[in-house]
């Protein structure tokens, strides 16, 4: 069976650009029975951008109660934090030898990084981060990579990487050890924020939370970029420029949207009624999360329990993986 390594840095709540571009995905994989999947909360990659660890841990637990509130299941898949297994370091020095700084530099996801955050210095390990990505998939010996389509340079590194060793260090018998991961291109792999101007952040300030309750959806929604051509109710309006509509399109149900869409351009349908519809629908789609998220919160031992149930899962692999690799290096 083939295996899946997905993961996030832990930054706390999670919210439903999460959700549409990753989420939903990880919940299909793991229970459609074609792939092994295993999650990481990825907190030695968060500290490339922020060295404060005083959250990490409360950030990694709610982090945790939105993936088992969507429906990962900790019996089905292994969660672990990237901290607790030496494993992924070791990995990540080994694969720090087979890259050079140009390649990495060339990494036009740093580039947008560096940009989006104002950052004056970047750090060797910030630099790094995608040799660190590669070991964390490697170490699992994941073979497909589910990430949006801004993510794709991070798997062609990991690939380089999977080759150089392969090439350089072989097992005695001459067989790979590391496969090189193909990228799956996850639908929906974007999600709007509410300011109409780029995707779903909590850093921008644009995002709805997959823990708002229905009366913080709908303070959220109030403020989202409609079609500004529409300035009064009777107005007709243009859906394929509207926030809400595409909130529409991703959360209310299939038999509606197409009536919400003629209604908007005859101008029948004011954009504060359709916000409100829009609202309902996505409160909707959050109730049985929040509830689920609600009973497991009330359970802090079981959370402590499933991420050290994880851990030990992984840990054996990462242990026979890195016992692969020092026997091919002659290390052993």
């Amino acid at each position: 069976m083939k295996r899946i390594l997905s993961g996030m840095r832990p930054t706390g709540k999670l919210h439903l650009g999460h959700y549409v571009g990753a989420l939903e995905n990880w919940v299909a994989f793991q229970n459609g029975g074609e792939y092994e999947t295993f999650f990481l909360i990825a907190d030695y990659h968060a500290l490339t951008t922020n060295l404060d660890t005083s959250q990490t841990y409360q950030n990694s637990i709610d982090m945790l109660l939105d993936w088992l509130a969507v429906g990962i299941d900790p019996e089905k898949s292994p969660i672990f934090r990237q901290s607790q297994i030496k494993e992924h370091s070791e990995l990540f020095l080994i694969f720090s030898l087979l890259v050079t700084t140009s390649r990495l530099e060339r990494n036009p996801s740093l580039k947008e990084q560096v940009r989006d955050l104002e950052l004056d210095t970047i750090s060797y390990a910030h630099l790094g981060y995608p040799v660190l990505q590669a070991a964390d998939i490697l170490l699992y010996k994941g073979s497909v990579v589910p990430v949006g389509e801004d993510q794709l340079p991070h798997i062609e590194i990991t690939r380089e990487i999977a080759r150089r060793f392969n090439q350089t260090y072989p097992k005695p018998n001459g067989e790979a050890v590391f496969p090189e991961p193909e990228a799956k291109i996850t639908k929906f792999a974007r999600l709007v924020g509410l300011d109409g101007k780029a995707k779903m952040s909590k850093s921008l300030g644009n995002a709805i939370l997959l823990s708002d309750s229905p009366d913080e959806v709908m303070k959220k929604v109030r403020t989202a970029v409609t079609d500004t051509a529409k300035i009064r109710k009777n107005d007709p309006g243009n859906p394929d420029v509207c926030t809400v509509f595409k909130y529409h399109q991703r959360f209310t149900k299939e038999e509606e949207i197409k009536q919400i869409d003629a209604d908007c351009r005859s101008g029948a349908l004011g954009c504060v009624e359709c916000k409100q519809r829009c609202s309902a629908s996505i409160s909707e789609f959050l109730a049985p999360i929040l509830e689920r998220r609600a009973q497991l919160e009330r359970k802090p031992d079981e959370l402590r329990a499933i991420l050290c149930d994880g851990e030990a899962r992984a840990k054996t692999i990462a242990t026979q993986t890195m016992a692969e690799v020092r026997d091919a290096m002659r290390l052993g």
